[in-house]
């Protein structure tokens, strides 16, 4: 049967595209949903500013009356423009195990990239690199953390037969939080209070603390952040969205902030409990029980995600990246964690790479972001 492609301009479509992972991922034991009702706002060019920056596609793949493939193409205008690039972009892409869905989806959007005159195709990849970012292609036995993709392995064999090239890799770190902390961290912690005595490193005991600094985290994400490859800097629509978006799931004990002497924020690290199983369990619906047993499961957990980390340039090489991991591995173990998840690292991140083997992190997932010219 033909395939067609159909780009989503109905509530019905728009649907169909965000519900479509469910059905492909039905029996697959290590996939963990979105929150369903985020993604139906994430989704909509109405409601989320994002697309405002880009030109955009979002495509579903229709074959025997039925879907059974979705992709999204970009083309960022500021990030090309900043980054001297004309990269068109696709993320979110799912099939089921047939090779022609996927390349009817993916020339579709190769074609409308090479119309906006566009030289490169690159993915998976979305607004930035705070989205779902790169296909997985080590680590099929693990499930996904939050903000993070899950595929088959047959997606990253389709990648390679269109003769799709790395671009980027990225790593994900466990690392084990030990029974008894090394004396050298000790020791850290005496030379940094010695010797860094204008800055202090902040811990709250309530979301209420936290939420006047969340706007100086992210200005100091923007401000550090300028250089990583597919980050593109938060708005202040964009801030208060990712901020009401992760919120709820926030605990204060792993919330670390750094300042100096004129109370001006310099580093953070913040980290939440992995919600990954209480997705599964809830469906990826919040209502009418959903949302106790994603609470139920983040308090269950023995491992907990890190989703930002930045140190000022000015205040870098001074230990208070390392300052700050320690005081988070504390307050897990205190909490009674075994495990803490690095997130996605640029495998040419070397300094932070660093850092997380000097805690003894060990590489357990690998994804890669893709390139082809059109």
């Amino acid at each position: 049967m033909e395939i067609q492609i159909r780009e989503v301009k109905t509530k019905q479509d728009l649907s169909s595209f965000v519900y479509l992972p469910e059905k492909i991922h039905k029996n697959h034991k290590n996939w963990a949903p979105p929150i369903y009702s985020d993604d139906m706002v994430f989704f909509d060019p109405k409601k989320n500013k994002s697309f405002d920056e880009c030109d955009y596609q979002i495509l579903i793949a229709i074959k025997d009356g039925e879907v059974v493939g979705r992709c999204m193409g970009l083309v960022h205008h500021i990030y090309n423009k900043e980054h001297n690039e004309k990269c068109g972009r696709f993320s979110f892409l799912e099939t089921y195990d047939d090779y022609e869905v996927f390349k009817k989806l993916i020339d579709h959007i190769a074609q409308w990239a090479k119309a906006k005159g566009m030289e490169q195709l690159v993915g998976p990849l979305a607004f930035s690199d705070h989205d779902p970012q790169g296909m997985l292609y080590e680590g099929y036995d693990e499930i996904n953390v939050i903000a993070s993709n899950c595929n088959f392995p047959y997606l990253t064999d389709f990648c390679v037969k269109y003769n799709f090239e790395k671009k980027v890799d990225l790593v994900e770190y466990k690392i084990d939080i030990p029974e008894q902390f090394p004396e050298i961290y000790n020791k850290i912690g005496e030379r940094f209070r010695l010797n860094q005595k204008n800055i202090r490193i902040e811990e709250y005991k309530t979301k209420l603390q936290f939420r006047p600094i969340i706007k100086p985290v992210l200005t100091l994400i923007n401000k550090t952040f300028g250089n990583v490859y597919g980050f593109t800097p938060f708005t202040d629509k964009e801030m208060s969205d990712y901020a009401n978006r992760y919120i709820f799931l926030l605990s204060p004990h792993f919330i670390k902030v750094a300042k100096n002497e004129n109370d001006e924020v310099i580093g953070t690290v913040v980290g939440i409990p992995d919600f990954s199983e209480g997705f599964k369990a809830c469906k990826g619906r919040l209502w009418p029980f959903g949302f106790l047993k994603l609470l139920t499961s983040g308090r269950k957990t023995k491992m907990i995600v890190l989703l930002l980390g930045a140190v000022d340039q000015r205040y870098q090489g001074r230990g208070i990246d390392v300052y700050m991991g320690i005081k988070m591995l504390e307050s897990a173990k205190k909490q009674g964690y075994k495990y803490i998840d690095s997130h996605l690292e640029l495998e040419t991140n070397t300094k932070v790479r660093a850092e997380m083997e000097r805690m003894g992190g060990v590489i357990f997932k690998k994804y890669r972001i893709y390139q082809k010219d059109l």
